[in-house]
Parts: C-alpha cells; sequence; structure tokens
C-alpha cells in the first residue's frame, strides 16, 4: 500500500503528464492540522485544469482515496482551482494567481520534496 507521500507524488506526476507546469510538493504536515501536502500546479486555461481535474479524479477513485466538494460563494474560475483530498490538497493556479499568492513563500516551513 502506498503511503501518502506517495500518492501526493503521482498526483504530481500525472499533472506533469498533462502537461501542468512548474509541478512542485510541498509537505506541511507540521505546519497544518487540515492537510500532510500541498501539489501546486500552474496550468494554461479553464479546460486545461478540466484535464488534469479529470485525471487526479480517476486516480483518487482508483486508490480509495475522496475528493472532498468546497463550497465555495464565488464560482470556481480560471485563477485557482482547489482539489480537497483530506491529506492532499491540489492547487490548479494561473500563473499570476501563483506569482500573486506565492504559496511556496507562504509555506515555506514545509518540506519541498519535489
Amino acid at each position: 500500500m502506498k503511503t501518502m507521500k506517495e500518492k501526493a507524488l503521482d498526483i504530481a506526476t500525472i499533472a506533469e503528464d498533462y502537461k501542468g507546469d512548474d509541478v512542485t510538493v510541498i509537505d506541511v504536515s507540521g505546519l497544518s492540522s487540515w492537510t500532510d501536502f500541498f501539489v501546486i500546479v500552474t496550468i494554461n486555461s479553464r479546460a486545461h485544469w478540466k484535464g488534469i481535474y479529470k485525471h487526479i479524479k480517476d486516480y483518487v477513485k482508483a486508490n480509495d482515496m475522496e475528493i472532498h466538494i468546497v463550497n465555495r460563494k464565488v464560482p470556481s474560475g480560471d485563477d485557482w482551482n482547489l482539489i480537497d483530498i483530506g491529506p492532499v490538497v491540489v492547487h490548479l493556479m494561473s500563473s499570476e494567481a501563483r506569482a500573486f499568492y506565492d504559496l511556496e513563500k507562504l509555506w515555506h516551513g514545509g518540506e519541498k520534496i519535489k
């Protein structure tokens, strides 16, 4: 059985395989009580994030994981979409949103594992 770290890295590989850019995995388990890993991916369009989402969703289902529905007051946009898998949170972000929010800097205390 795979560890959660291995699953986070698998999800990162899926994002890379489907042309996600600058894929980063950060272990935030020592900093966060609600998740263990962030997978951060730069995407270039709404269609691009939907394609990556579909493949991640297939992986999640095949590996006995679950996507938690995020209730948002604002509909999903093209800049930043979140896939909450519990111990792994995937951030699919436009390059502009990624530069603005700079999650790597915000969570700099976490170990960058990819």
